[in-house]
This record gives structure tokens, C-alpha cells and sequence, in this order.
């Protein structure tokens, strides 16, 4: 078995177990036994700290989904600290040290820059606060990290946009890359996934690591493409997240393209499932942001009030980072989100009614699908 084929089926196992530790209780962080007695009670204090506003999902998904679950699980009585880095590494610092003065009693962290804020969970760590990595695996002692699949997501990634070109692409075809920011480590593991599909079957005439995954830069960066390559030489666009693909697919229309080259995403946004409507934009990869939130909520909850077997069958899996080996850590499983799938996904979840994606503007691409 090769190592994708690996990851597929470690991920569909990991969902099945969690499903079956969930339906025997296990996974219940609010349920009591005489076995494992908390070690506090409901009434606890958890930091959420998330790293930007420019991807819609962590203001739409991520905070209102963990909030939710942590009230759930704690009866109401469980209060989360949130704040929003907007991008700021530095601010994101003094957020998280605002949460350690404050003895909250568990910080959830999604780091803007994974590896200078290392400082801050060793902080955290003296301070007797366990520290969760919240999809980008923050240096430092952390406790345990949930995430993505992220290496699959790549790959998911890099085999829809070889398929969008034919299924046996020719190695001729040049292709841009739009990877995300290098200080994120998940970039470099979204950009090893795709790799591993790309190599040998596209040309990567170009390759940019983006500066804080801004729609903007994506932008400048494909008007440099175009200058370089040539419009009609491009035969598809890798970008790593939604927000940049839509800033491609302007520079790409403002060059006067009408006719545009298959185009990846990721995050499933509300604009790039409308662009993948239109056609404008090939698929996205669709993440359960739900399930990621609502378990990092109950391992938050698992940690801090001493429910061990709830938190190891949480976080069943191990990672590494540049810091630390042998991490606890969860990886939800990812779905490629096409024109042929949008029902099955992000409508049956619950993400956007067909009235949200179905607007005036794309009643007549949603009819021509069958998206009613």
C-alpha cells in the first residue's frame, strides 16, 4: 500500500473509530463515572485564539461551532475567551499572554505563525496551562493538535487539478502555484501533497508562497505569472485556499481571460462554491469545520477536567513538529468539492441552504446543474 493510499484509509479508520467510541459514550466529555472524576467541574475558562479574518470560516465556523460545543458540554456553566490575531503574529502574542495572566484554564491556538509563537505555549506551559494546536501545529510543549489531513488535502488538490486537464495531462502543461504562506507549516505539507500528484505529469512554470494568504498578493503574484509564462501558456492554477483563487481568477479575468483554466481551492467559502457553480473555479476541498471545532471543544474540555480515556480516544493519532515528536492529535478527513458534489457536502452538512448559493446572479448556472 503507498503512503496515499495509507493516509486514506488511517483517515476513513480514525472516522469509523471515533463514530464507535462516540456511539458506546466514550467520547461524551461531559459524561461522569466513577472512574474518571474530573478534576474540575464545569465552570472553566477556555481560550480560543484564531489567526486571521481574511477566510471567512473562522468568524462563520470555527468560534460559534467551539463555543457552542464548550456550553454544551459544560452545561452552560464553561465561558470561552476568543480573540482574532487578524493576521498580526505579534498580536496574537500579546493575546495569548493576556489569556495566561488571566489563568484561563485552556488555550485552543491556531498560530499565524507557527513557529515564533512557540515562546508564548512554553509560557503557557510554565504557567500550568495546557496548550491544544488548532489546525497549524504550533511549536512549543504542546498537548495535542487536531487538524486536517493536510498532506491529503494536497493531494486532493493536485489529483483534481490533473483530472480537470484531461486525467493524463501532458508534462508540457504549465501550471502556476499558489501556495499559502511560509510561515504557516501547513502550507508546506498542502504544497508536498500536491507535489507528489503534480510531479512528472504537469510543468510548474511558476511558484509562489503568498504572504498571509491574502486574495491581494495571490493577485500580484499571478500579474507577474502572466507577464512570465504567457496568458495562453497557463494550463492551470494550484491555489491552496479559496481567498487566493478568487484573487487569481480576477487577475486572470482582468487579463482578459473568458475562457479559465481549471482552478483549485480550498475551504469551501460561500464565493467559491458559487465560482465552482459558474465553472470559474474547478472544486475546493470541503473540511467539516463543525467536526474539527466541536472535537477540539471536547478535547479542551477531555484535558482540563482530567477525562483521560475521553481525550486519548480523541486524540488517538501522533505528529511531530520541529519541537516536540509523539504529539496527540486528531486528523479529520477532507471530501474534493466539485459541481457534482455540492449537494452530498456542504448543503447536506448544513454549511449553506441552496437559497445561500442559489442567488438572482447564479439562479441559471444552479438550474443548469441541478442545484434547486
Amino acid at each position: 500500500m503507498n503512503s496515499r493510499a495509507r493516509r486514506i484509509a488511517i483517515s476513513v479508520a480514525a472516522s469509523m473509530m471515533a463514530l464507535s467510541l462516540s456511539a458506546c459514550g466514550v467520547l461524551g466529555a461531559s459524561e461522569t463515572s466513577d472512574e474518571a472524576s474530573p478534576t474540575k467541574g464545569d465552570d472553566i475558562t477556555v481560550g480560543l485564539l484564531l489567526p486571521e479574518k481574511e477566510n471567512t470560516r473562522y468568524e462563520h465556523f470555527d468560534y460559534p461551532f467551539f463555543k457552542a460545543k464548550v456550553a454544551e458540554l459544560t452545561r452552560e456553566q464553561g465561558d470561552v475567551k476568543y480573540a482574532n490575531a487578524e493576521g498580526k503574529a505579534a498580536k496574537q502574542a500579546a493575546q495569548m499572554q493576556q489569556m495566561i495572566d488571566e489563568k484561563v484554564d485552556v488555550i485552543v491556538l491556531d498560530a499565524v505563525d507557527a513557529k515564533s509563537i512557540g515562546t508564548s505555549v512554553e509560557r503557557a506551559d510554565d504557567a500550568g496551562i495546557p496548550v491544544i494546536a488548532y489546525d497549524r501545529l504550533a511549536e512549543g510543549p504542546v498537548d495535542a493538535y487536531i487538524s486536517f489531513d493536510n498532506e491529503l488535502v494536497g493531494e486532493v488538490q493536485g489529483r483534481s487539478l490533473v483530472e480537470a486537464l484531461g486525467g493524463d495531462a501532458d508534462s508540457s502543461d504549465k501550471i502556476v502555484m499558489m501556495n499559502g504562506a511560509s510561515t504557516d507549516p501547513n502550507a508546506k505539507q498542502f504544497k508536498a501533497g500536491a507535489m507528489a500528484e503534480l510531479n512528472g505529469k504537469v510543468t510548474i512554470a511558476q511558484s509562489f508562497d503568498t504572504k498571509d494568504w491574502k486574495a491581494q498578493n495571490a493577485e500580484a503574484n499571478m500579474i507577474e505569472a502572466i507577464e512570465k509564462i504567457g496568458l495562453k501558456n497557463i494550463a492551470g492554477v494550484y491555489s491552496a485556499n479559496d481567498s487566493m483563487a478568487g484573487g487569481v481568477i480576477k487577475a486572470l479575468e482582468d487579463a482578459g481571460v473568458t475562457d479559465l483554466p481549471p482552478i483549485t481551492g480550498q475551504d469551501a467559502e460561500l464565493t467559491a462554491v458559487q465560482r465552482i457553480v459558474t465553472g470559474e473555479q474547478y472544486m475546493s476541498v470541503y473540511k467539516s469545520y463543525p467536526q474539527q471545532a466541536e472535537s477540539a471543544a471536547e478535547m479542551a474540555v477531555a484535558r482540563i477536567q482530567g477525562r483521560d480515556i475521553q481525550f486519548d480516544a480523541l486524540a488517538h493519532d501522533k505528529v511531530d513538529s520541529p519541537t516536540h515528536k509523539g504529539i496527540p492529535a486528531q486528523l479529520v478527513p477532507v471530501v474534493a468539492l466539485t459541481q457534482d458534489n455540492i449537494e452530498e457536502t456542504v448543503i447536506a452538512d448544513g454549511f449553506y441552504k441552496v437559497s445561500d448559493i442559489c442567488t438572482a446572479k447564479y439562479a441559471e448556472e444552479c438550474a443548469e446543474i441541478g442545484l434547486k
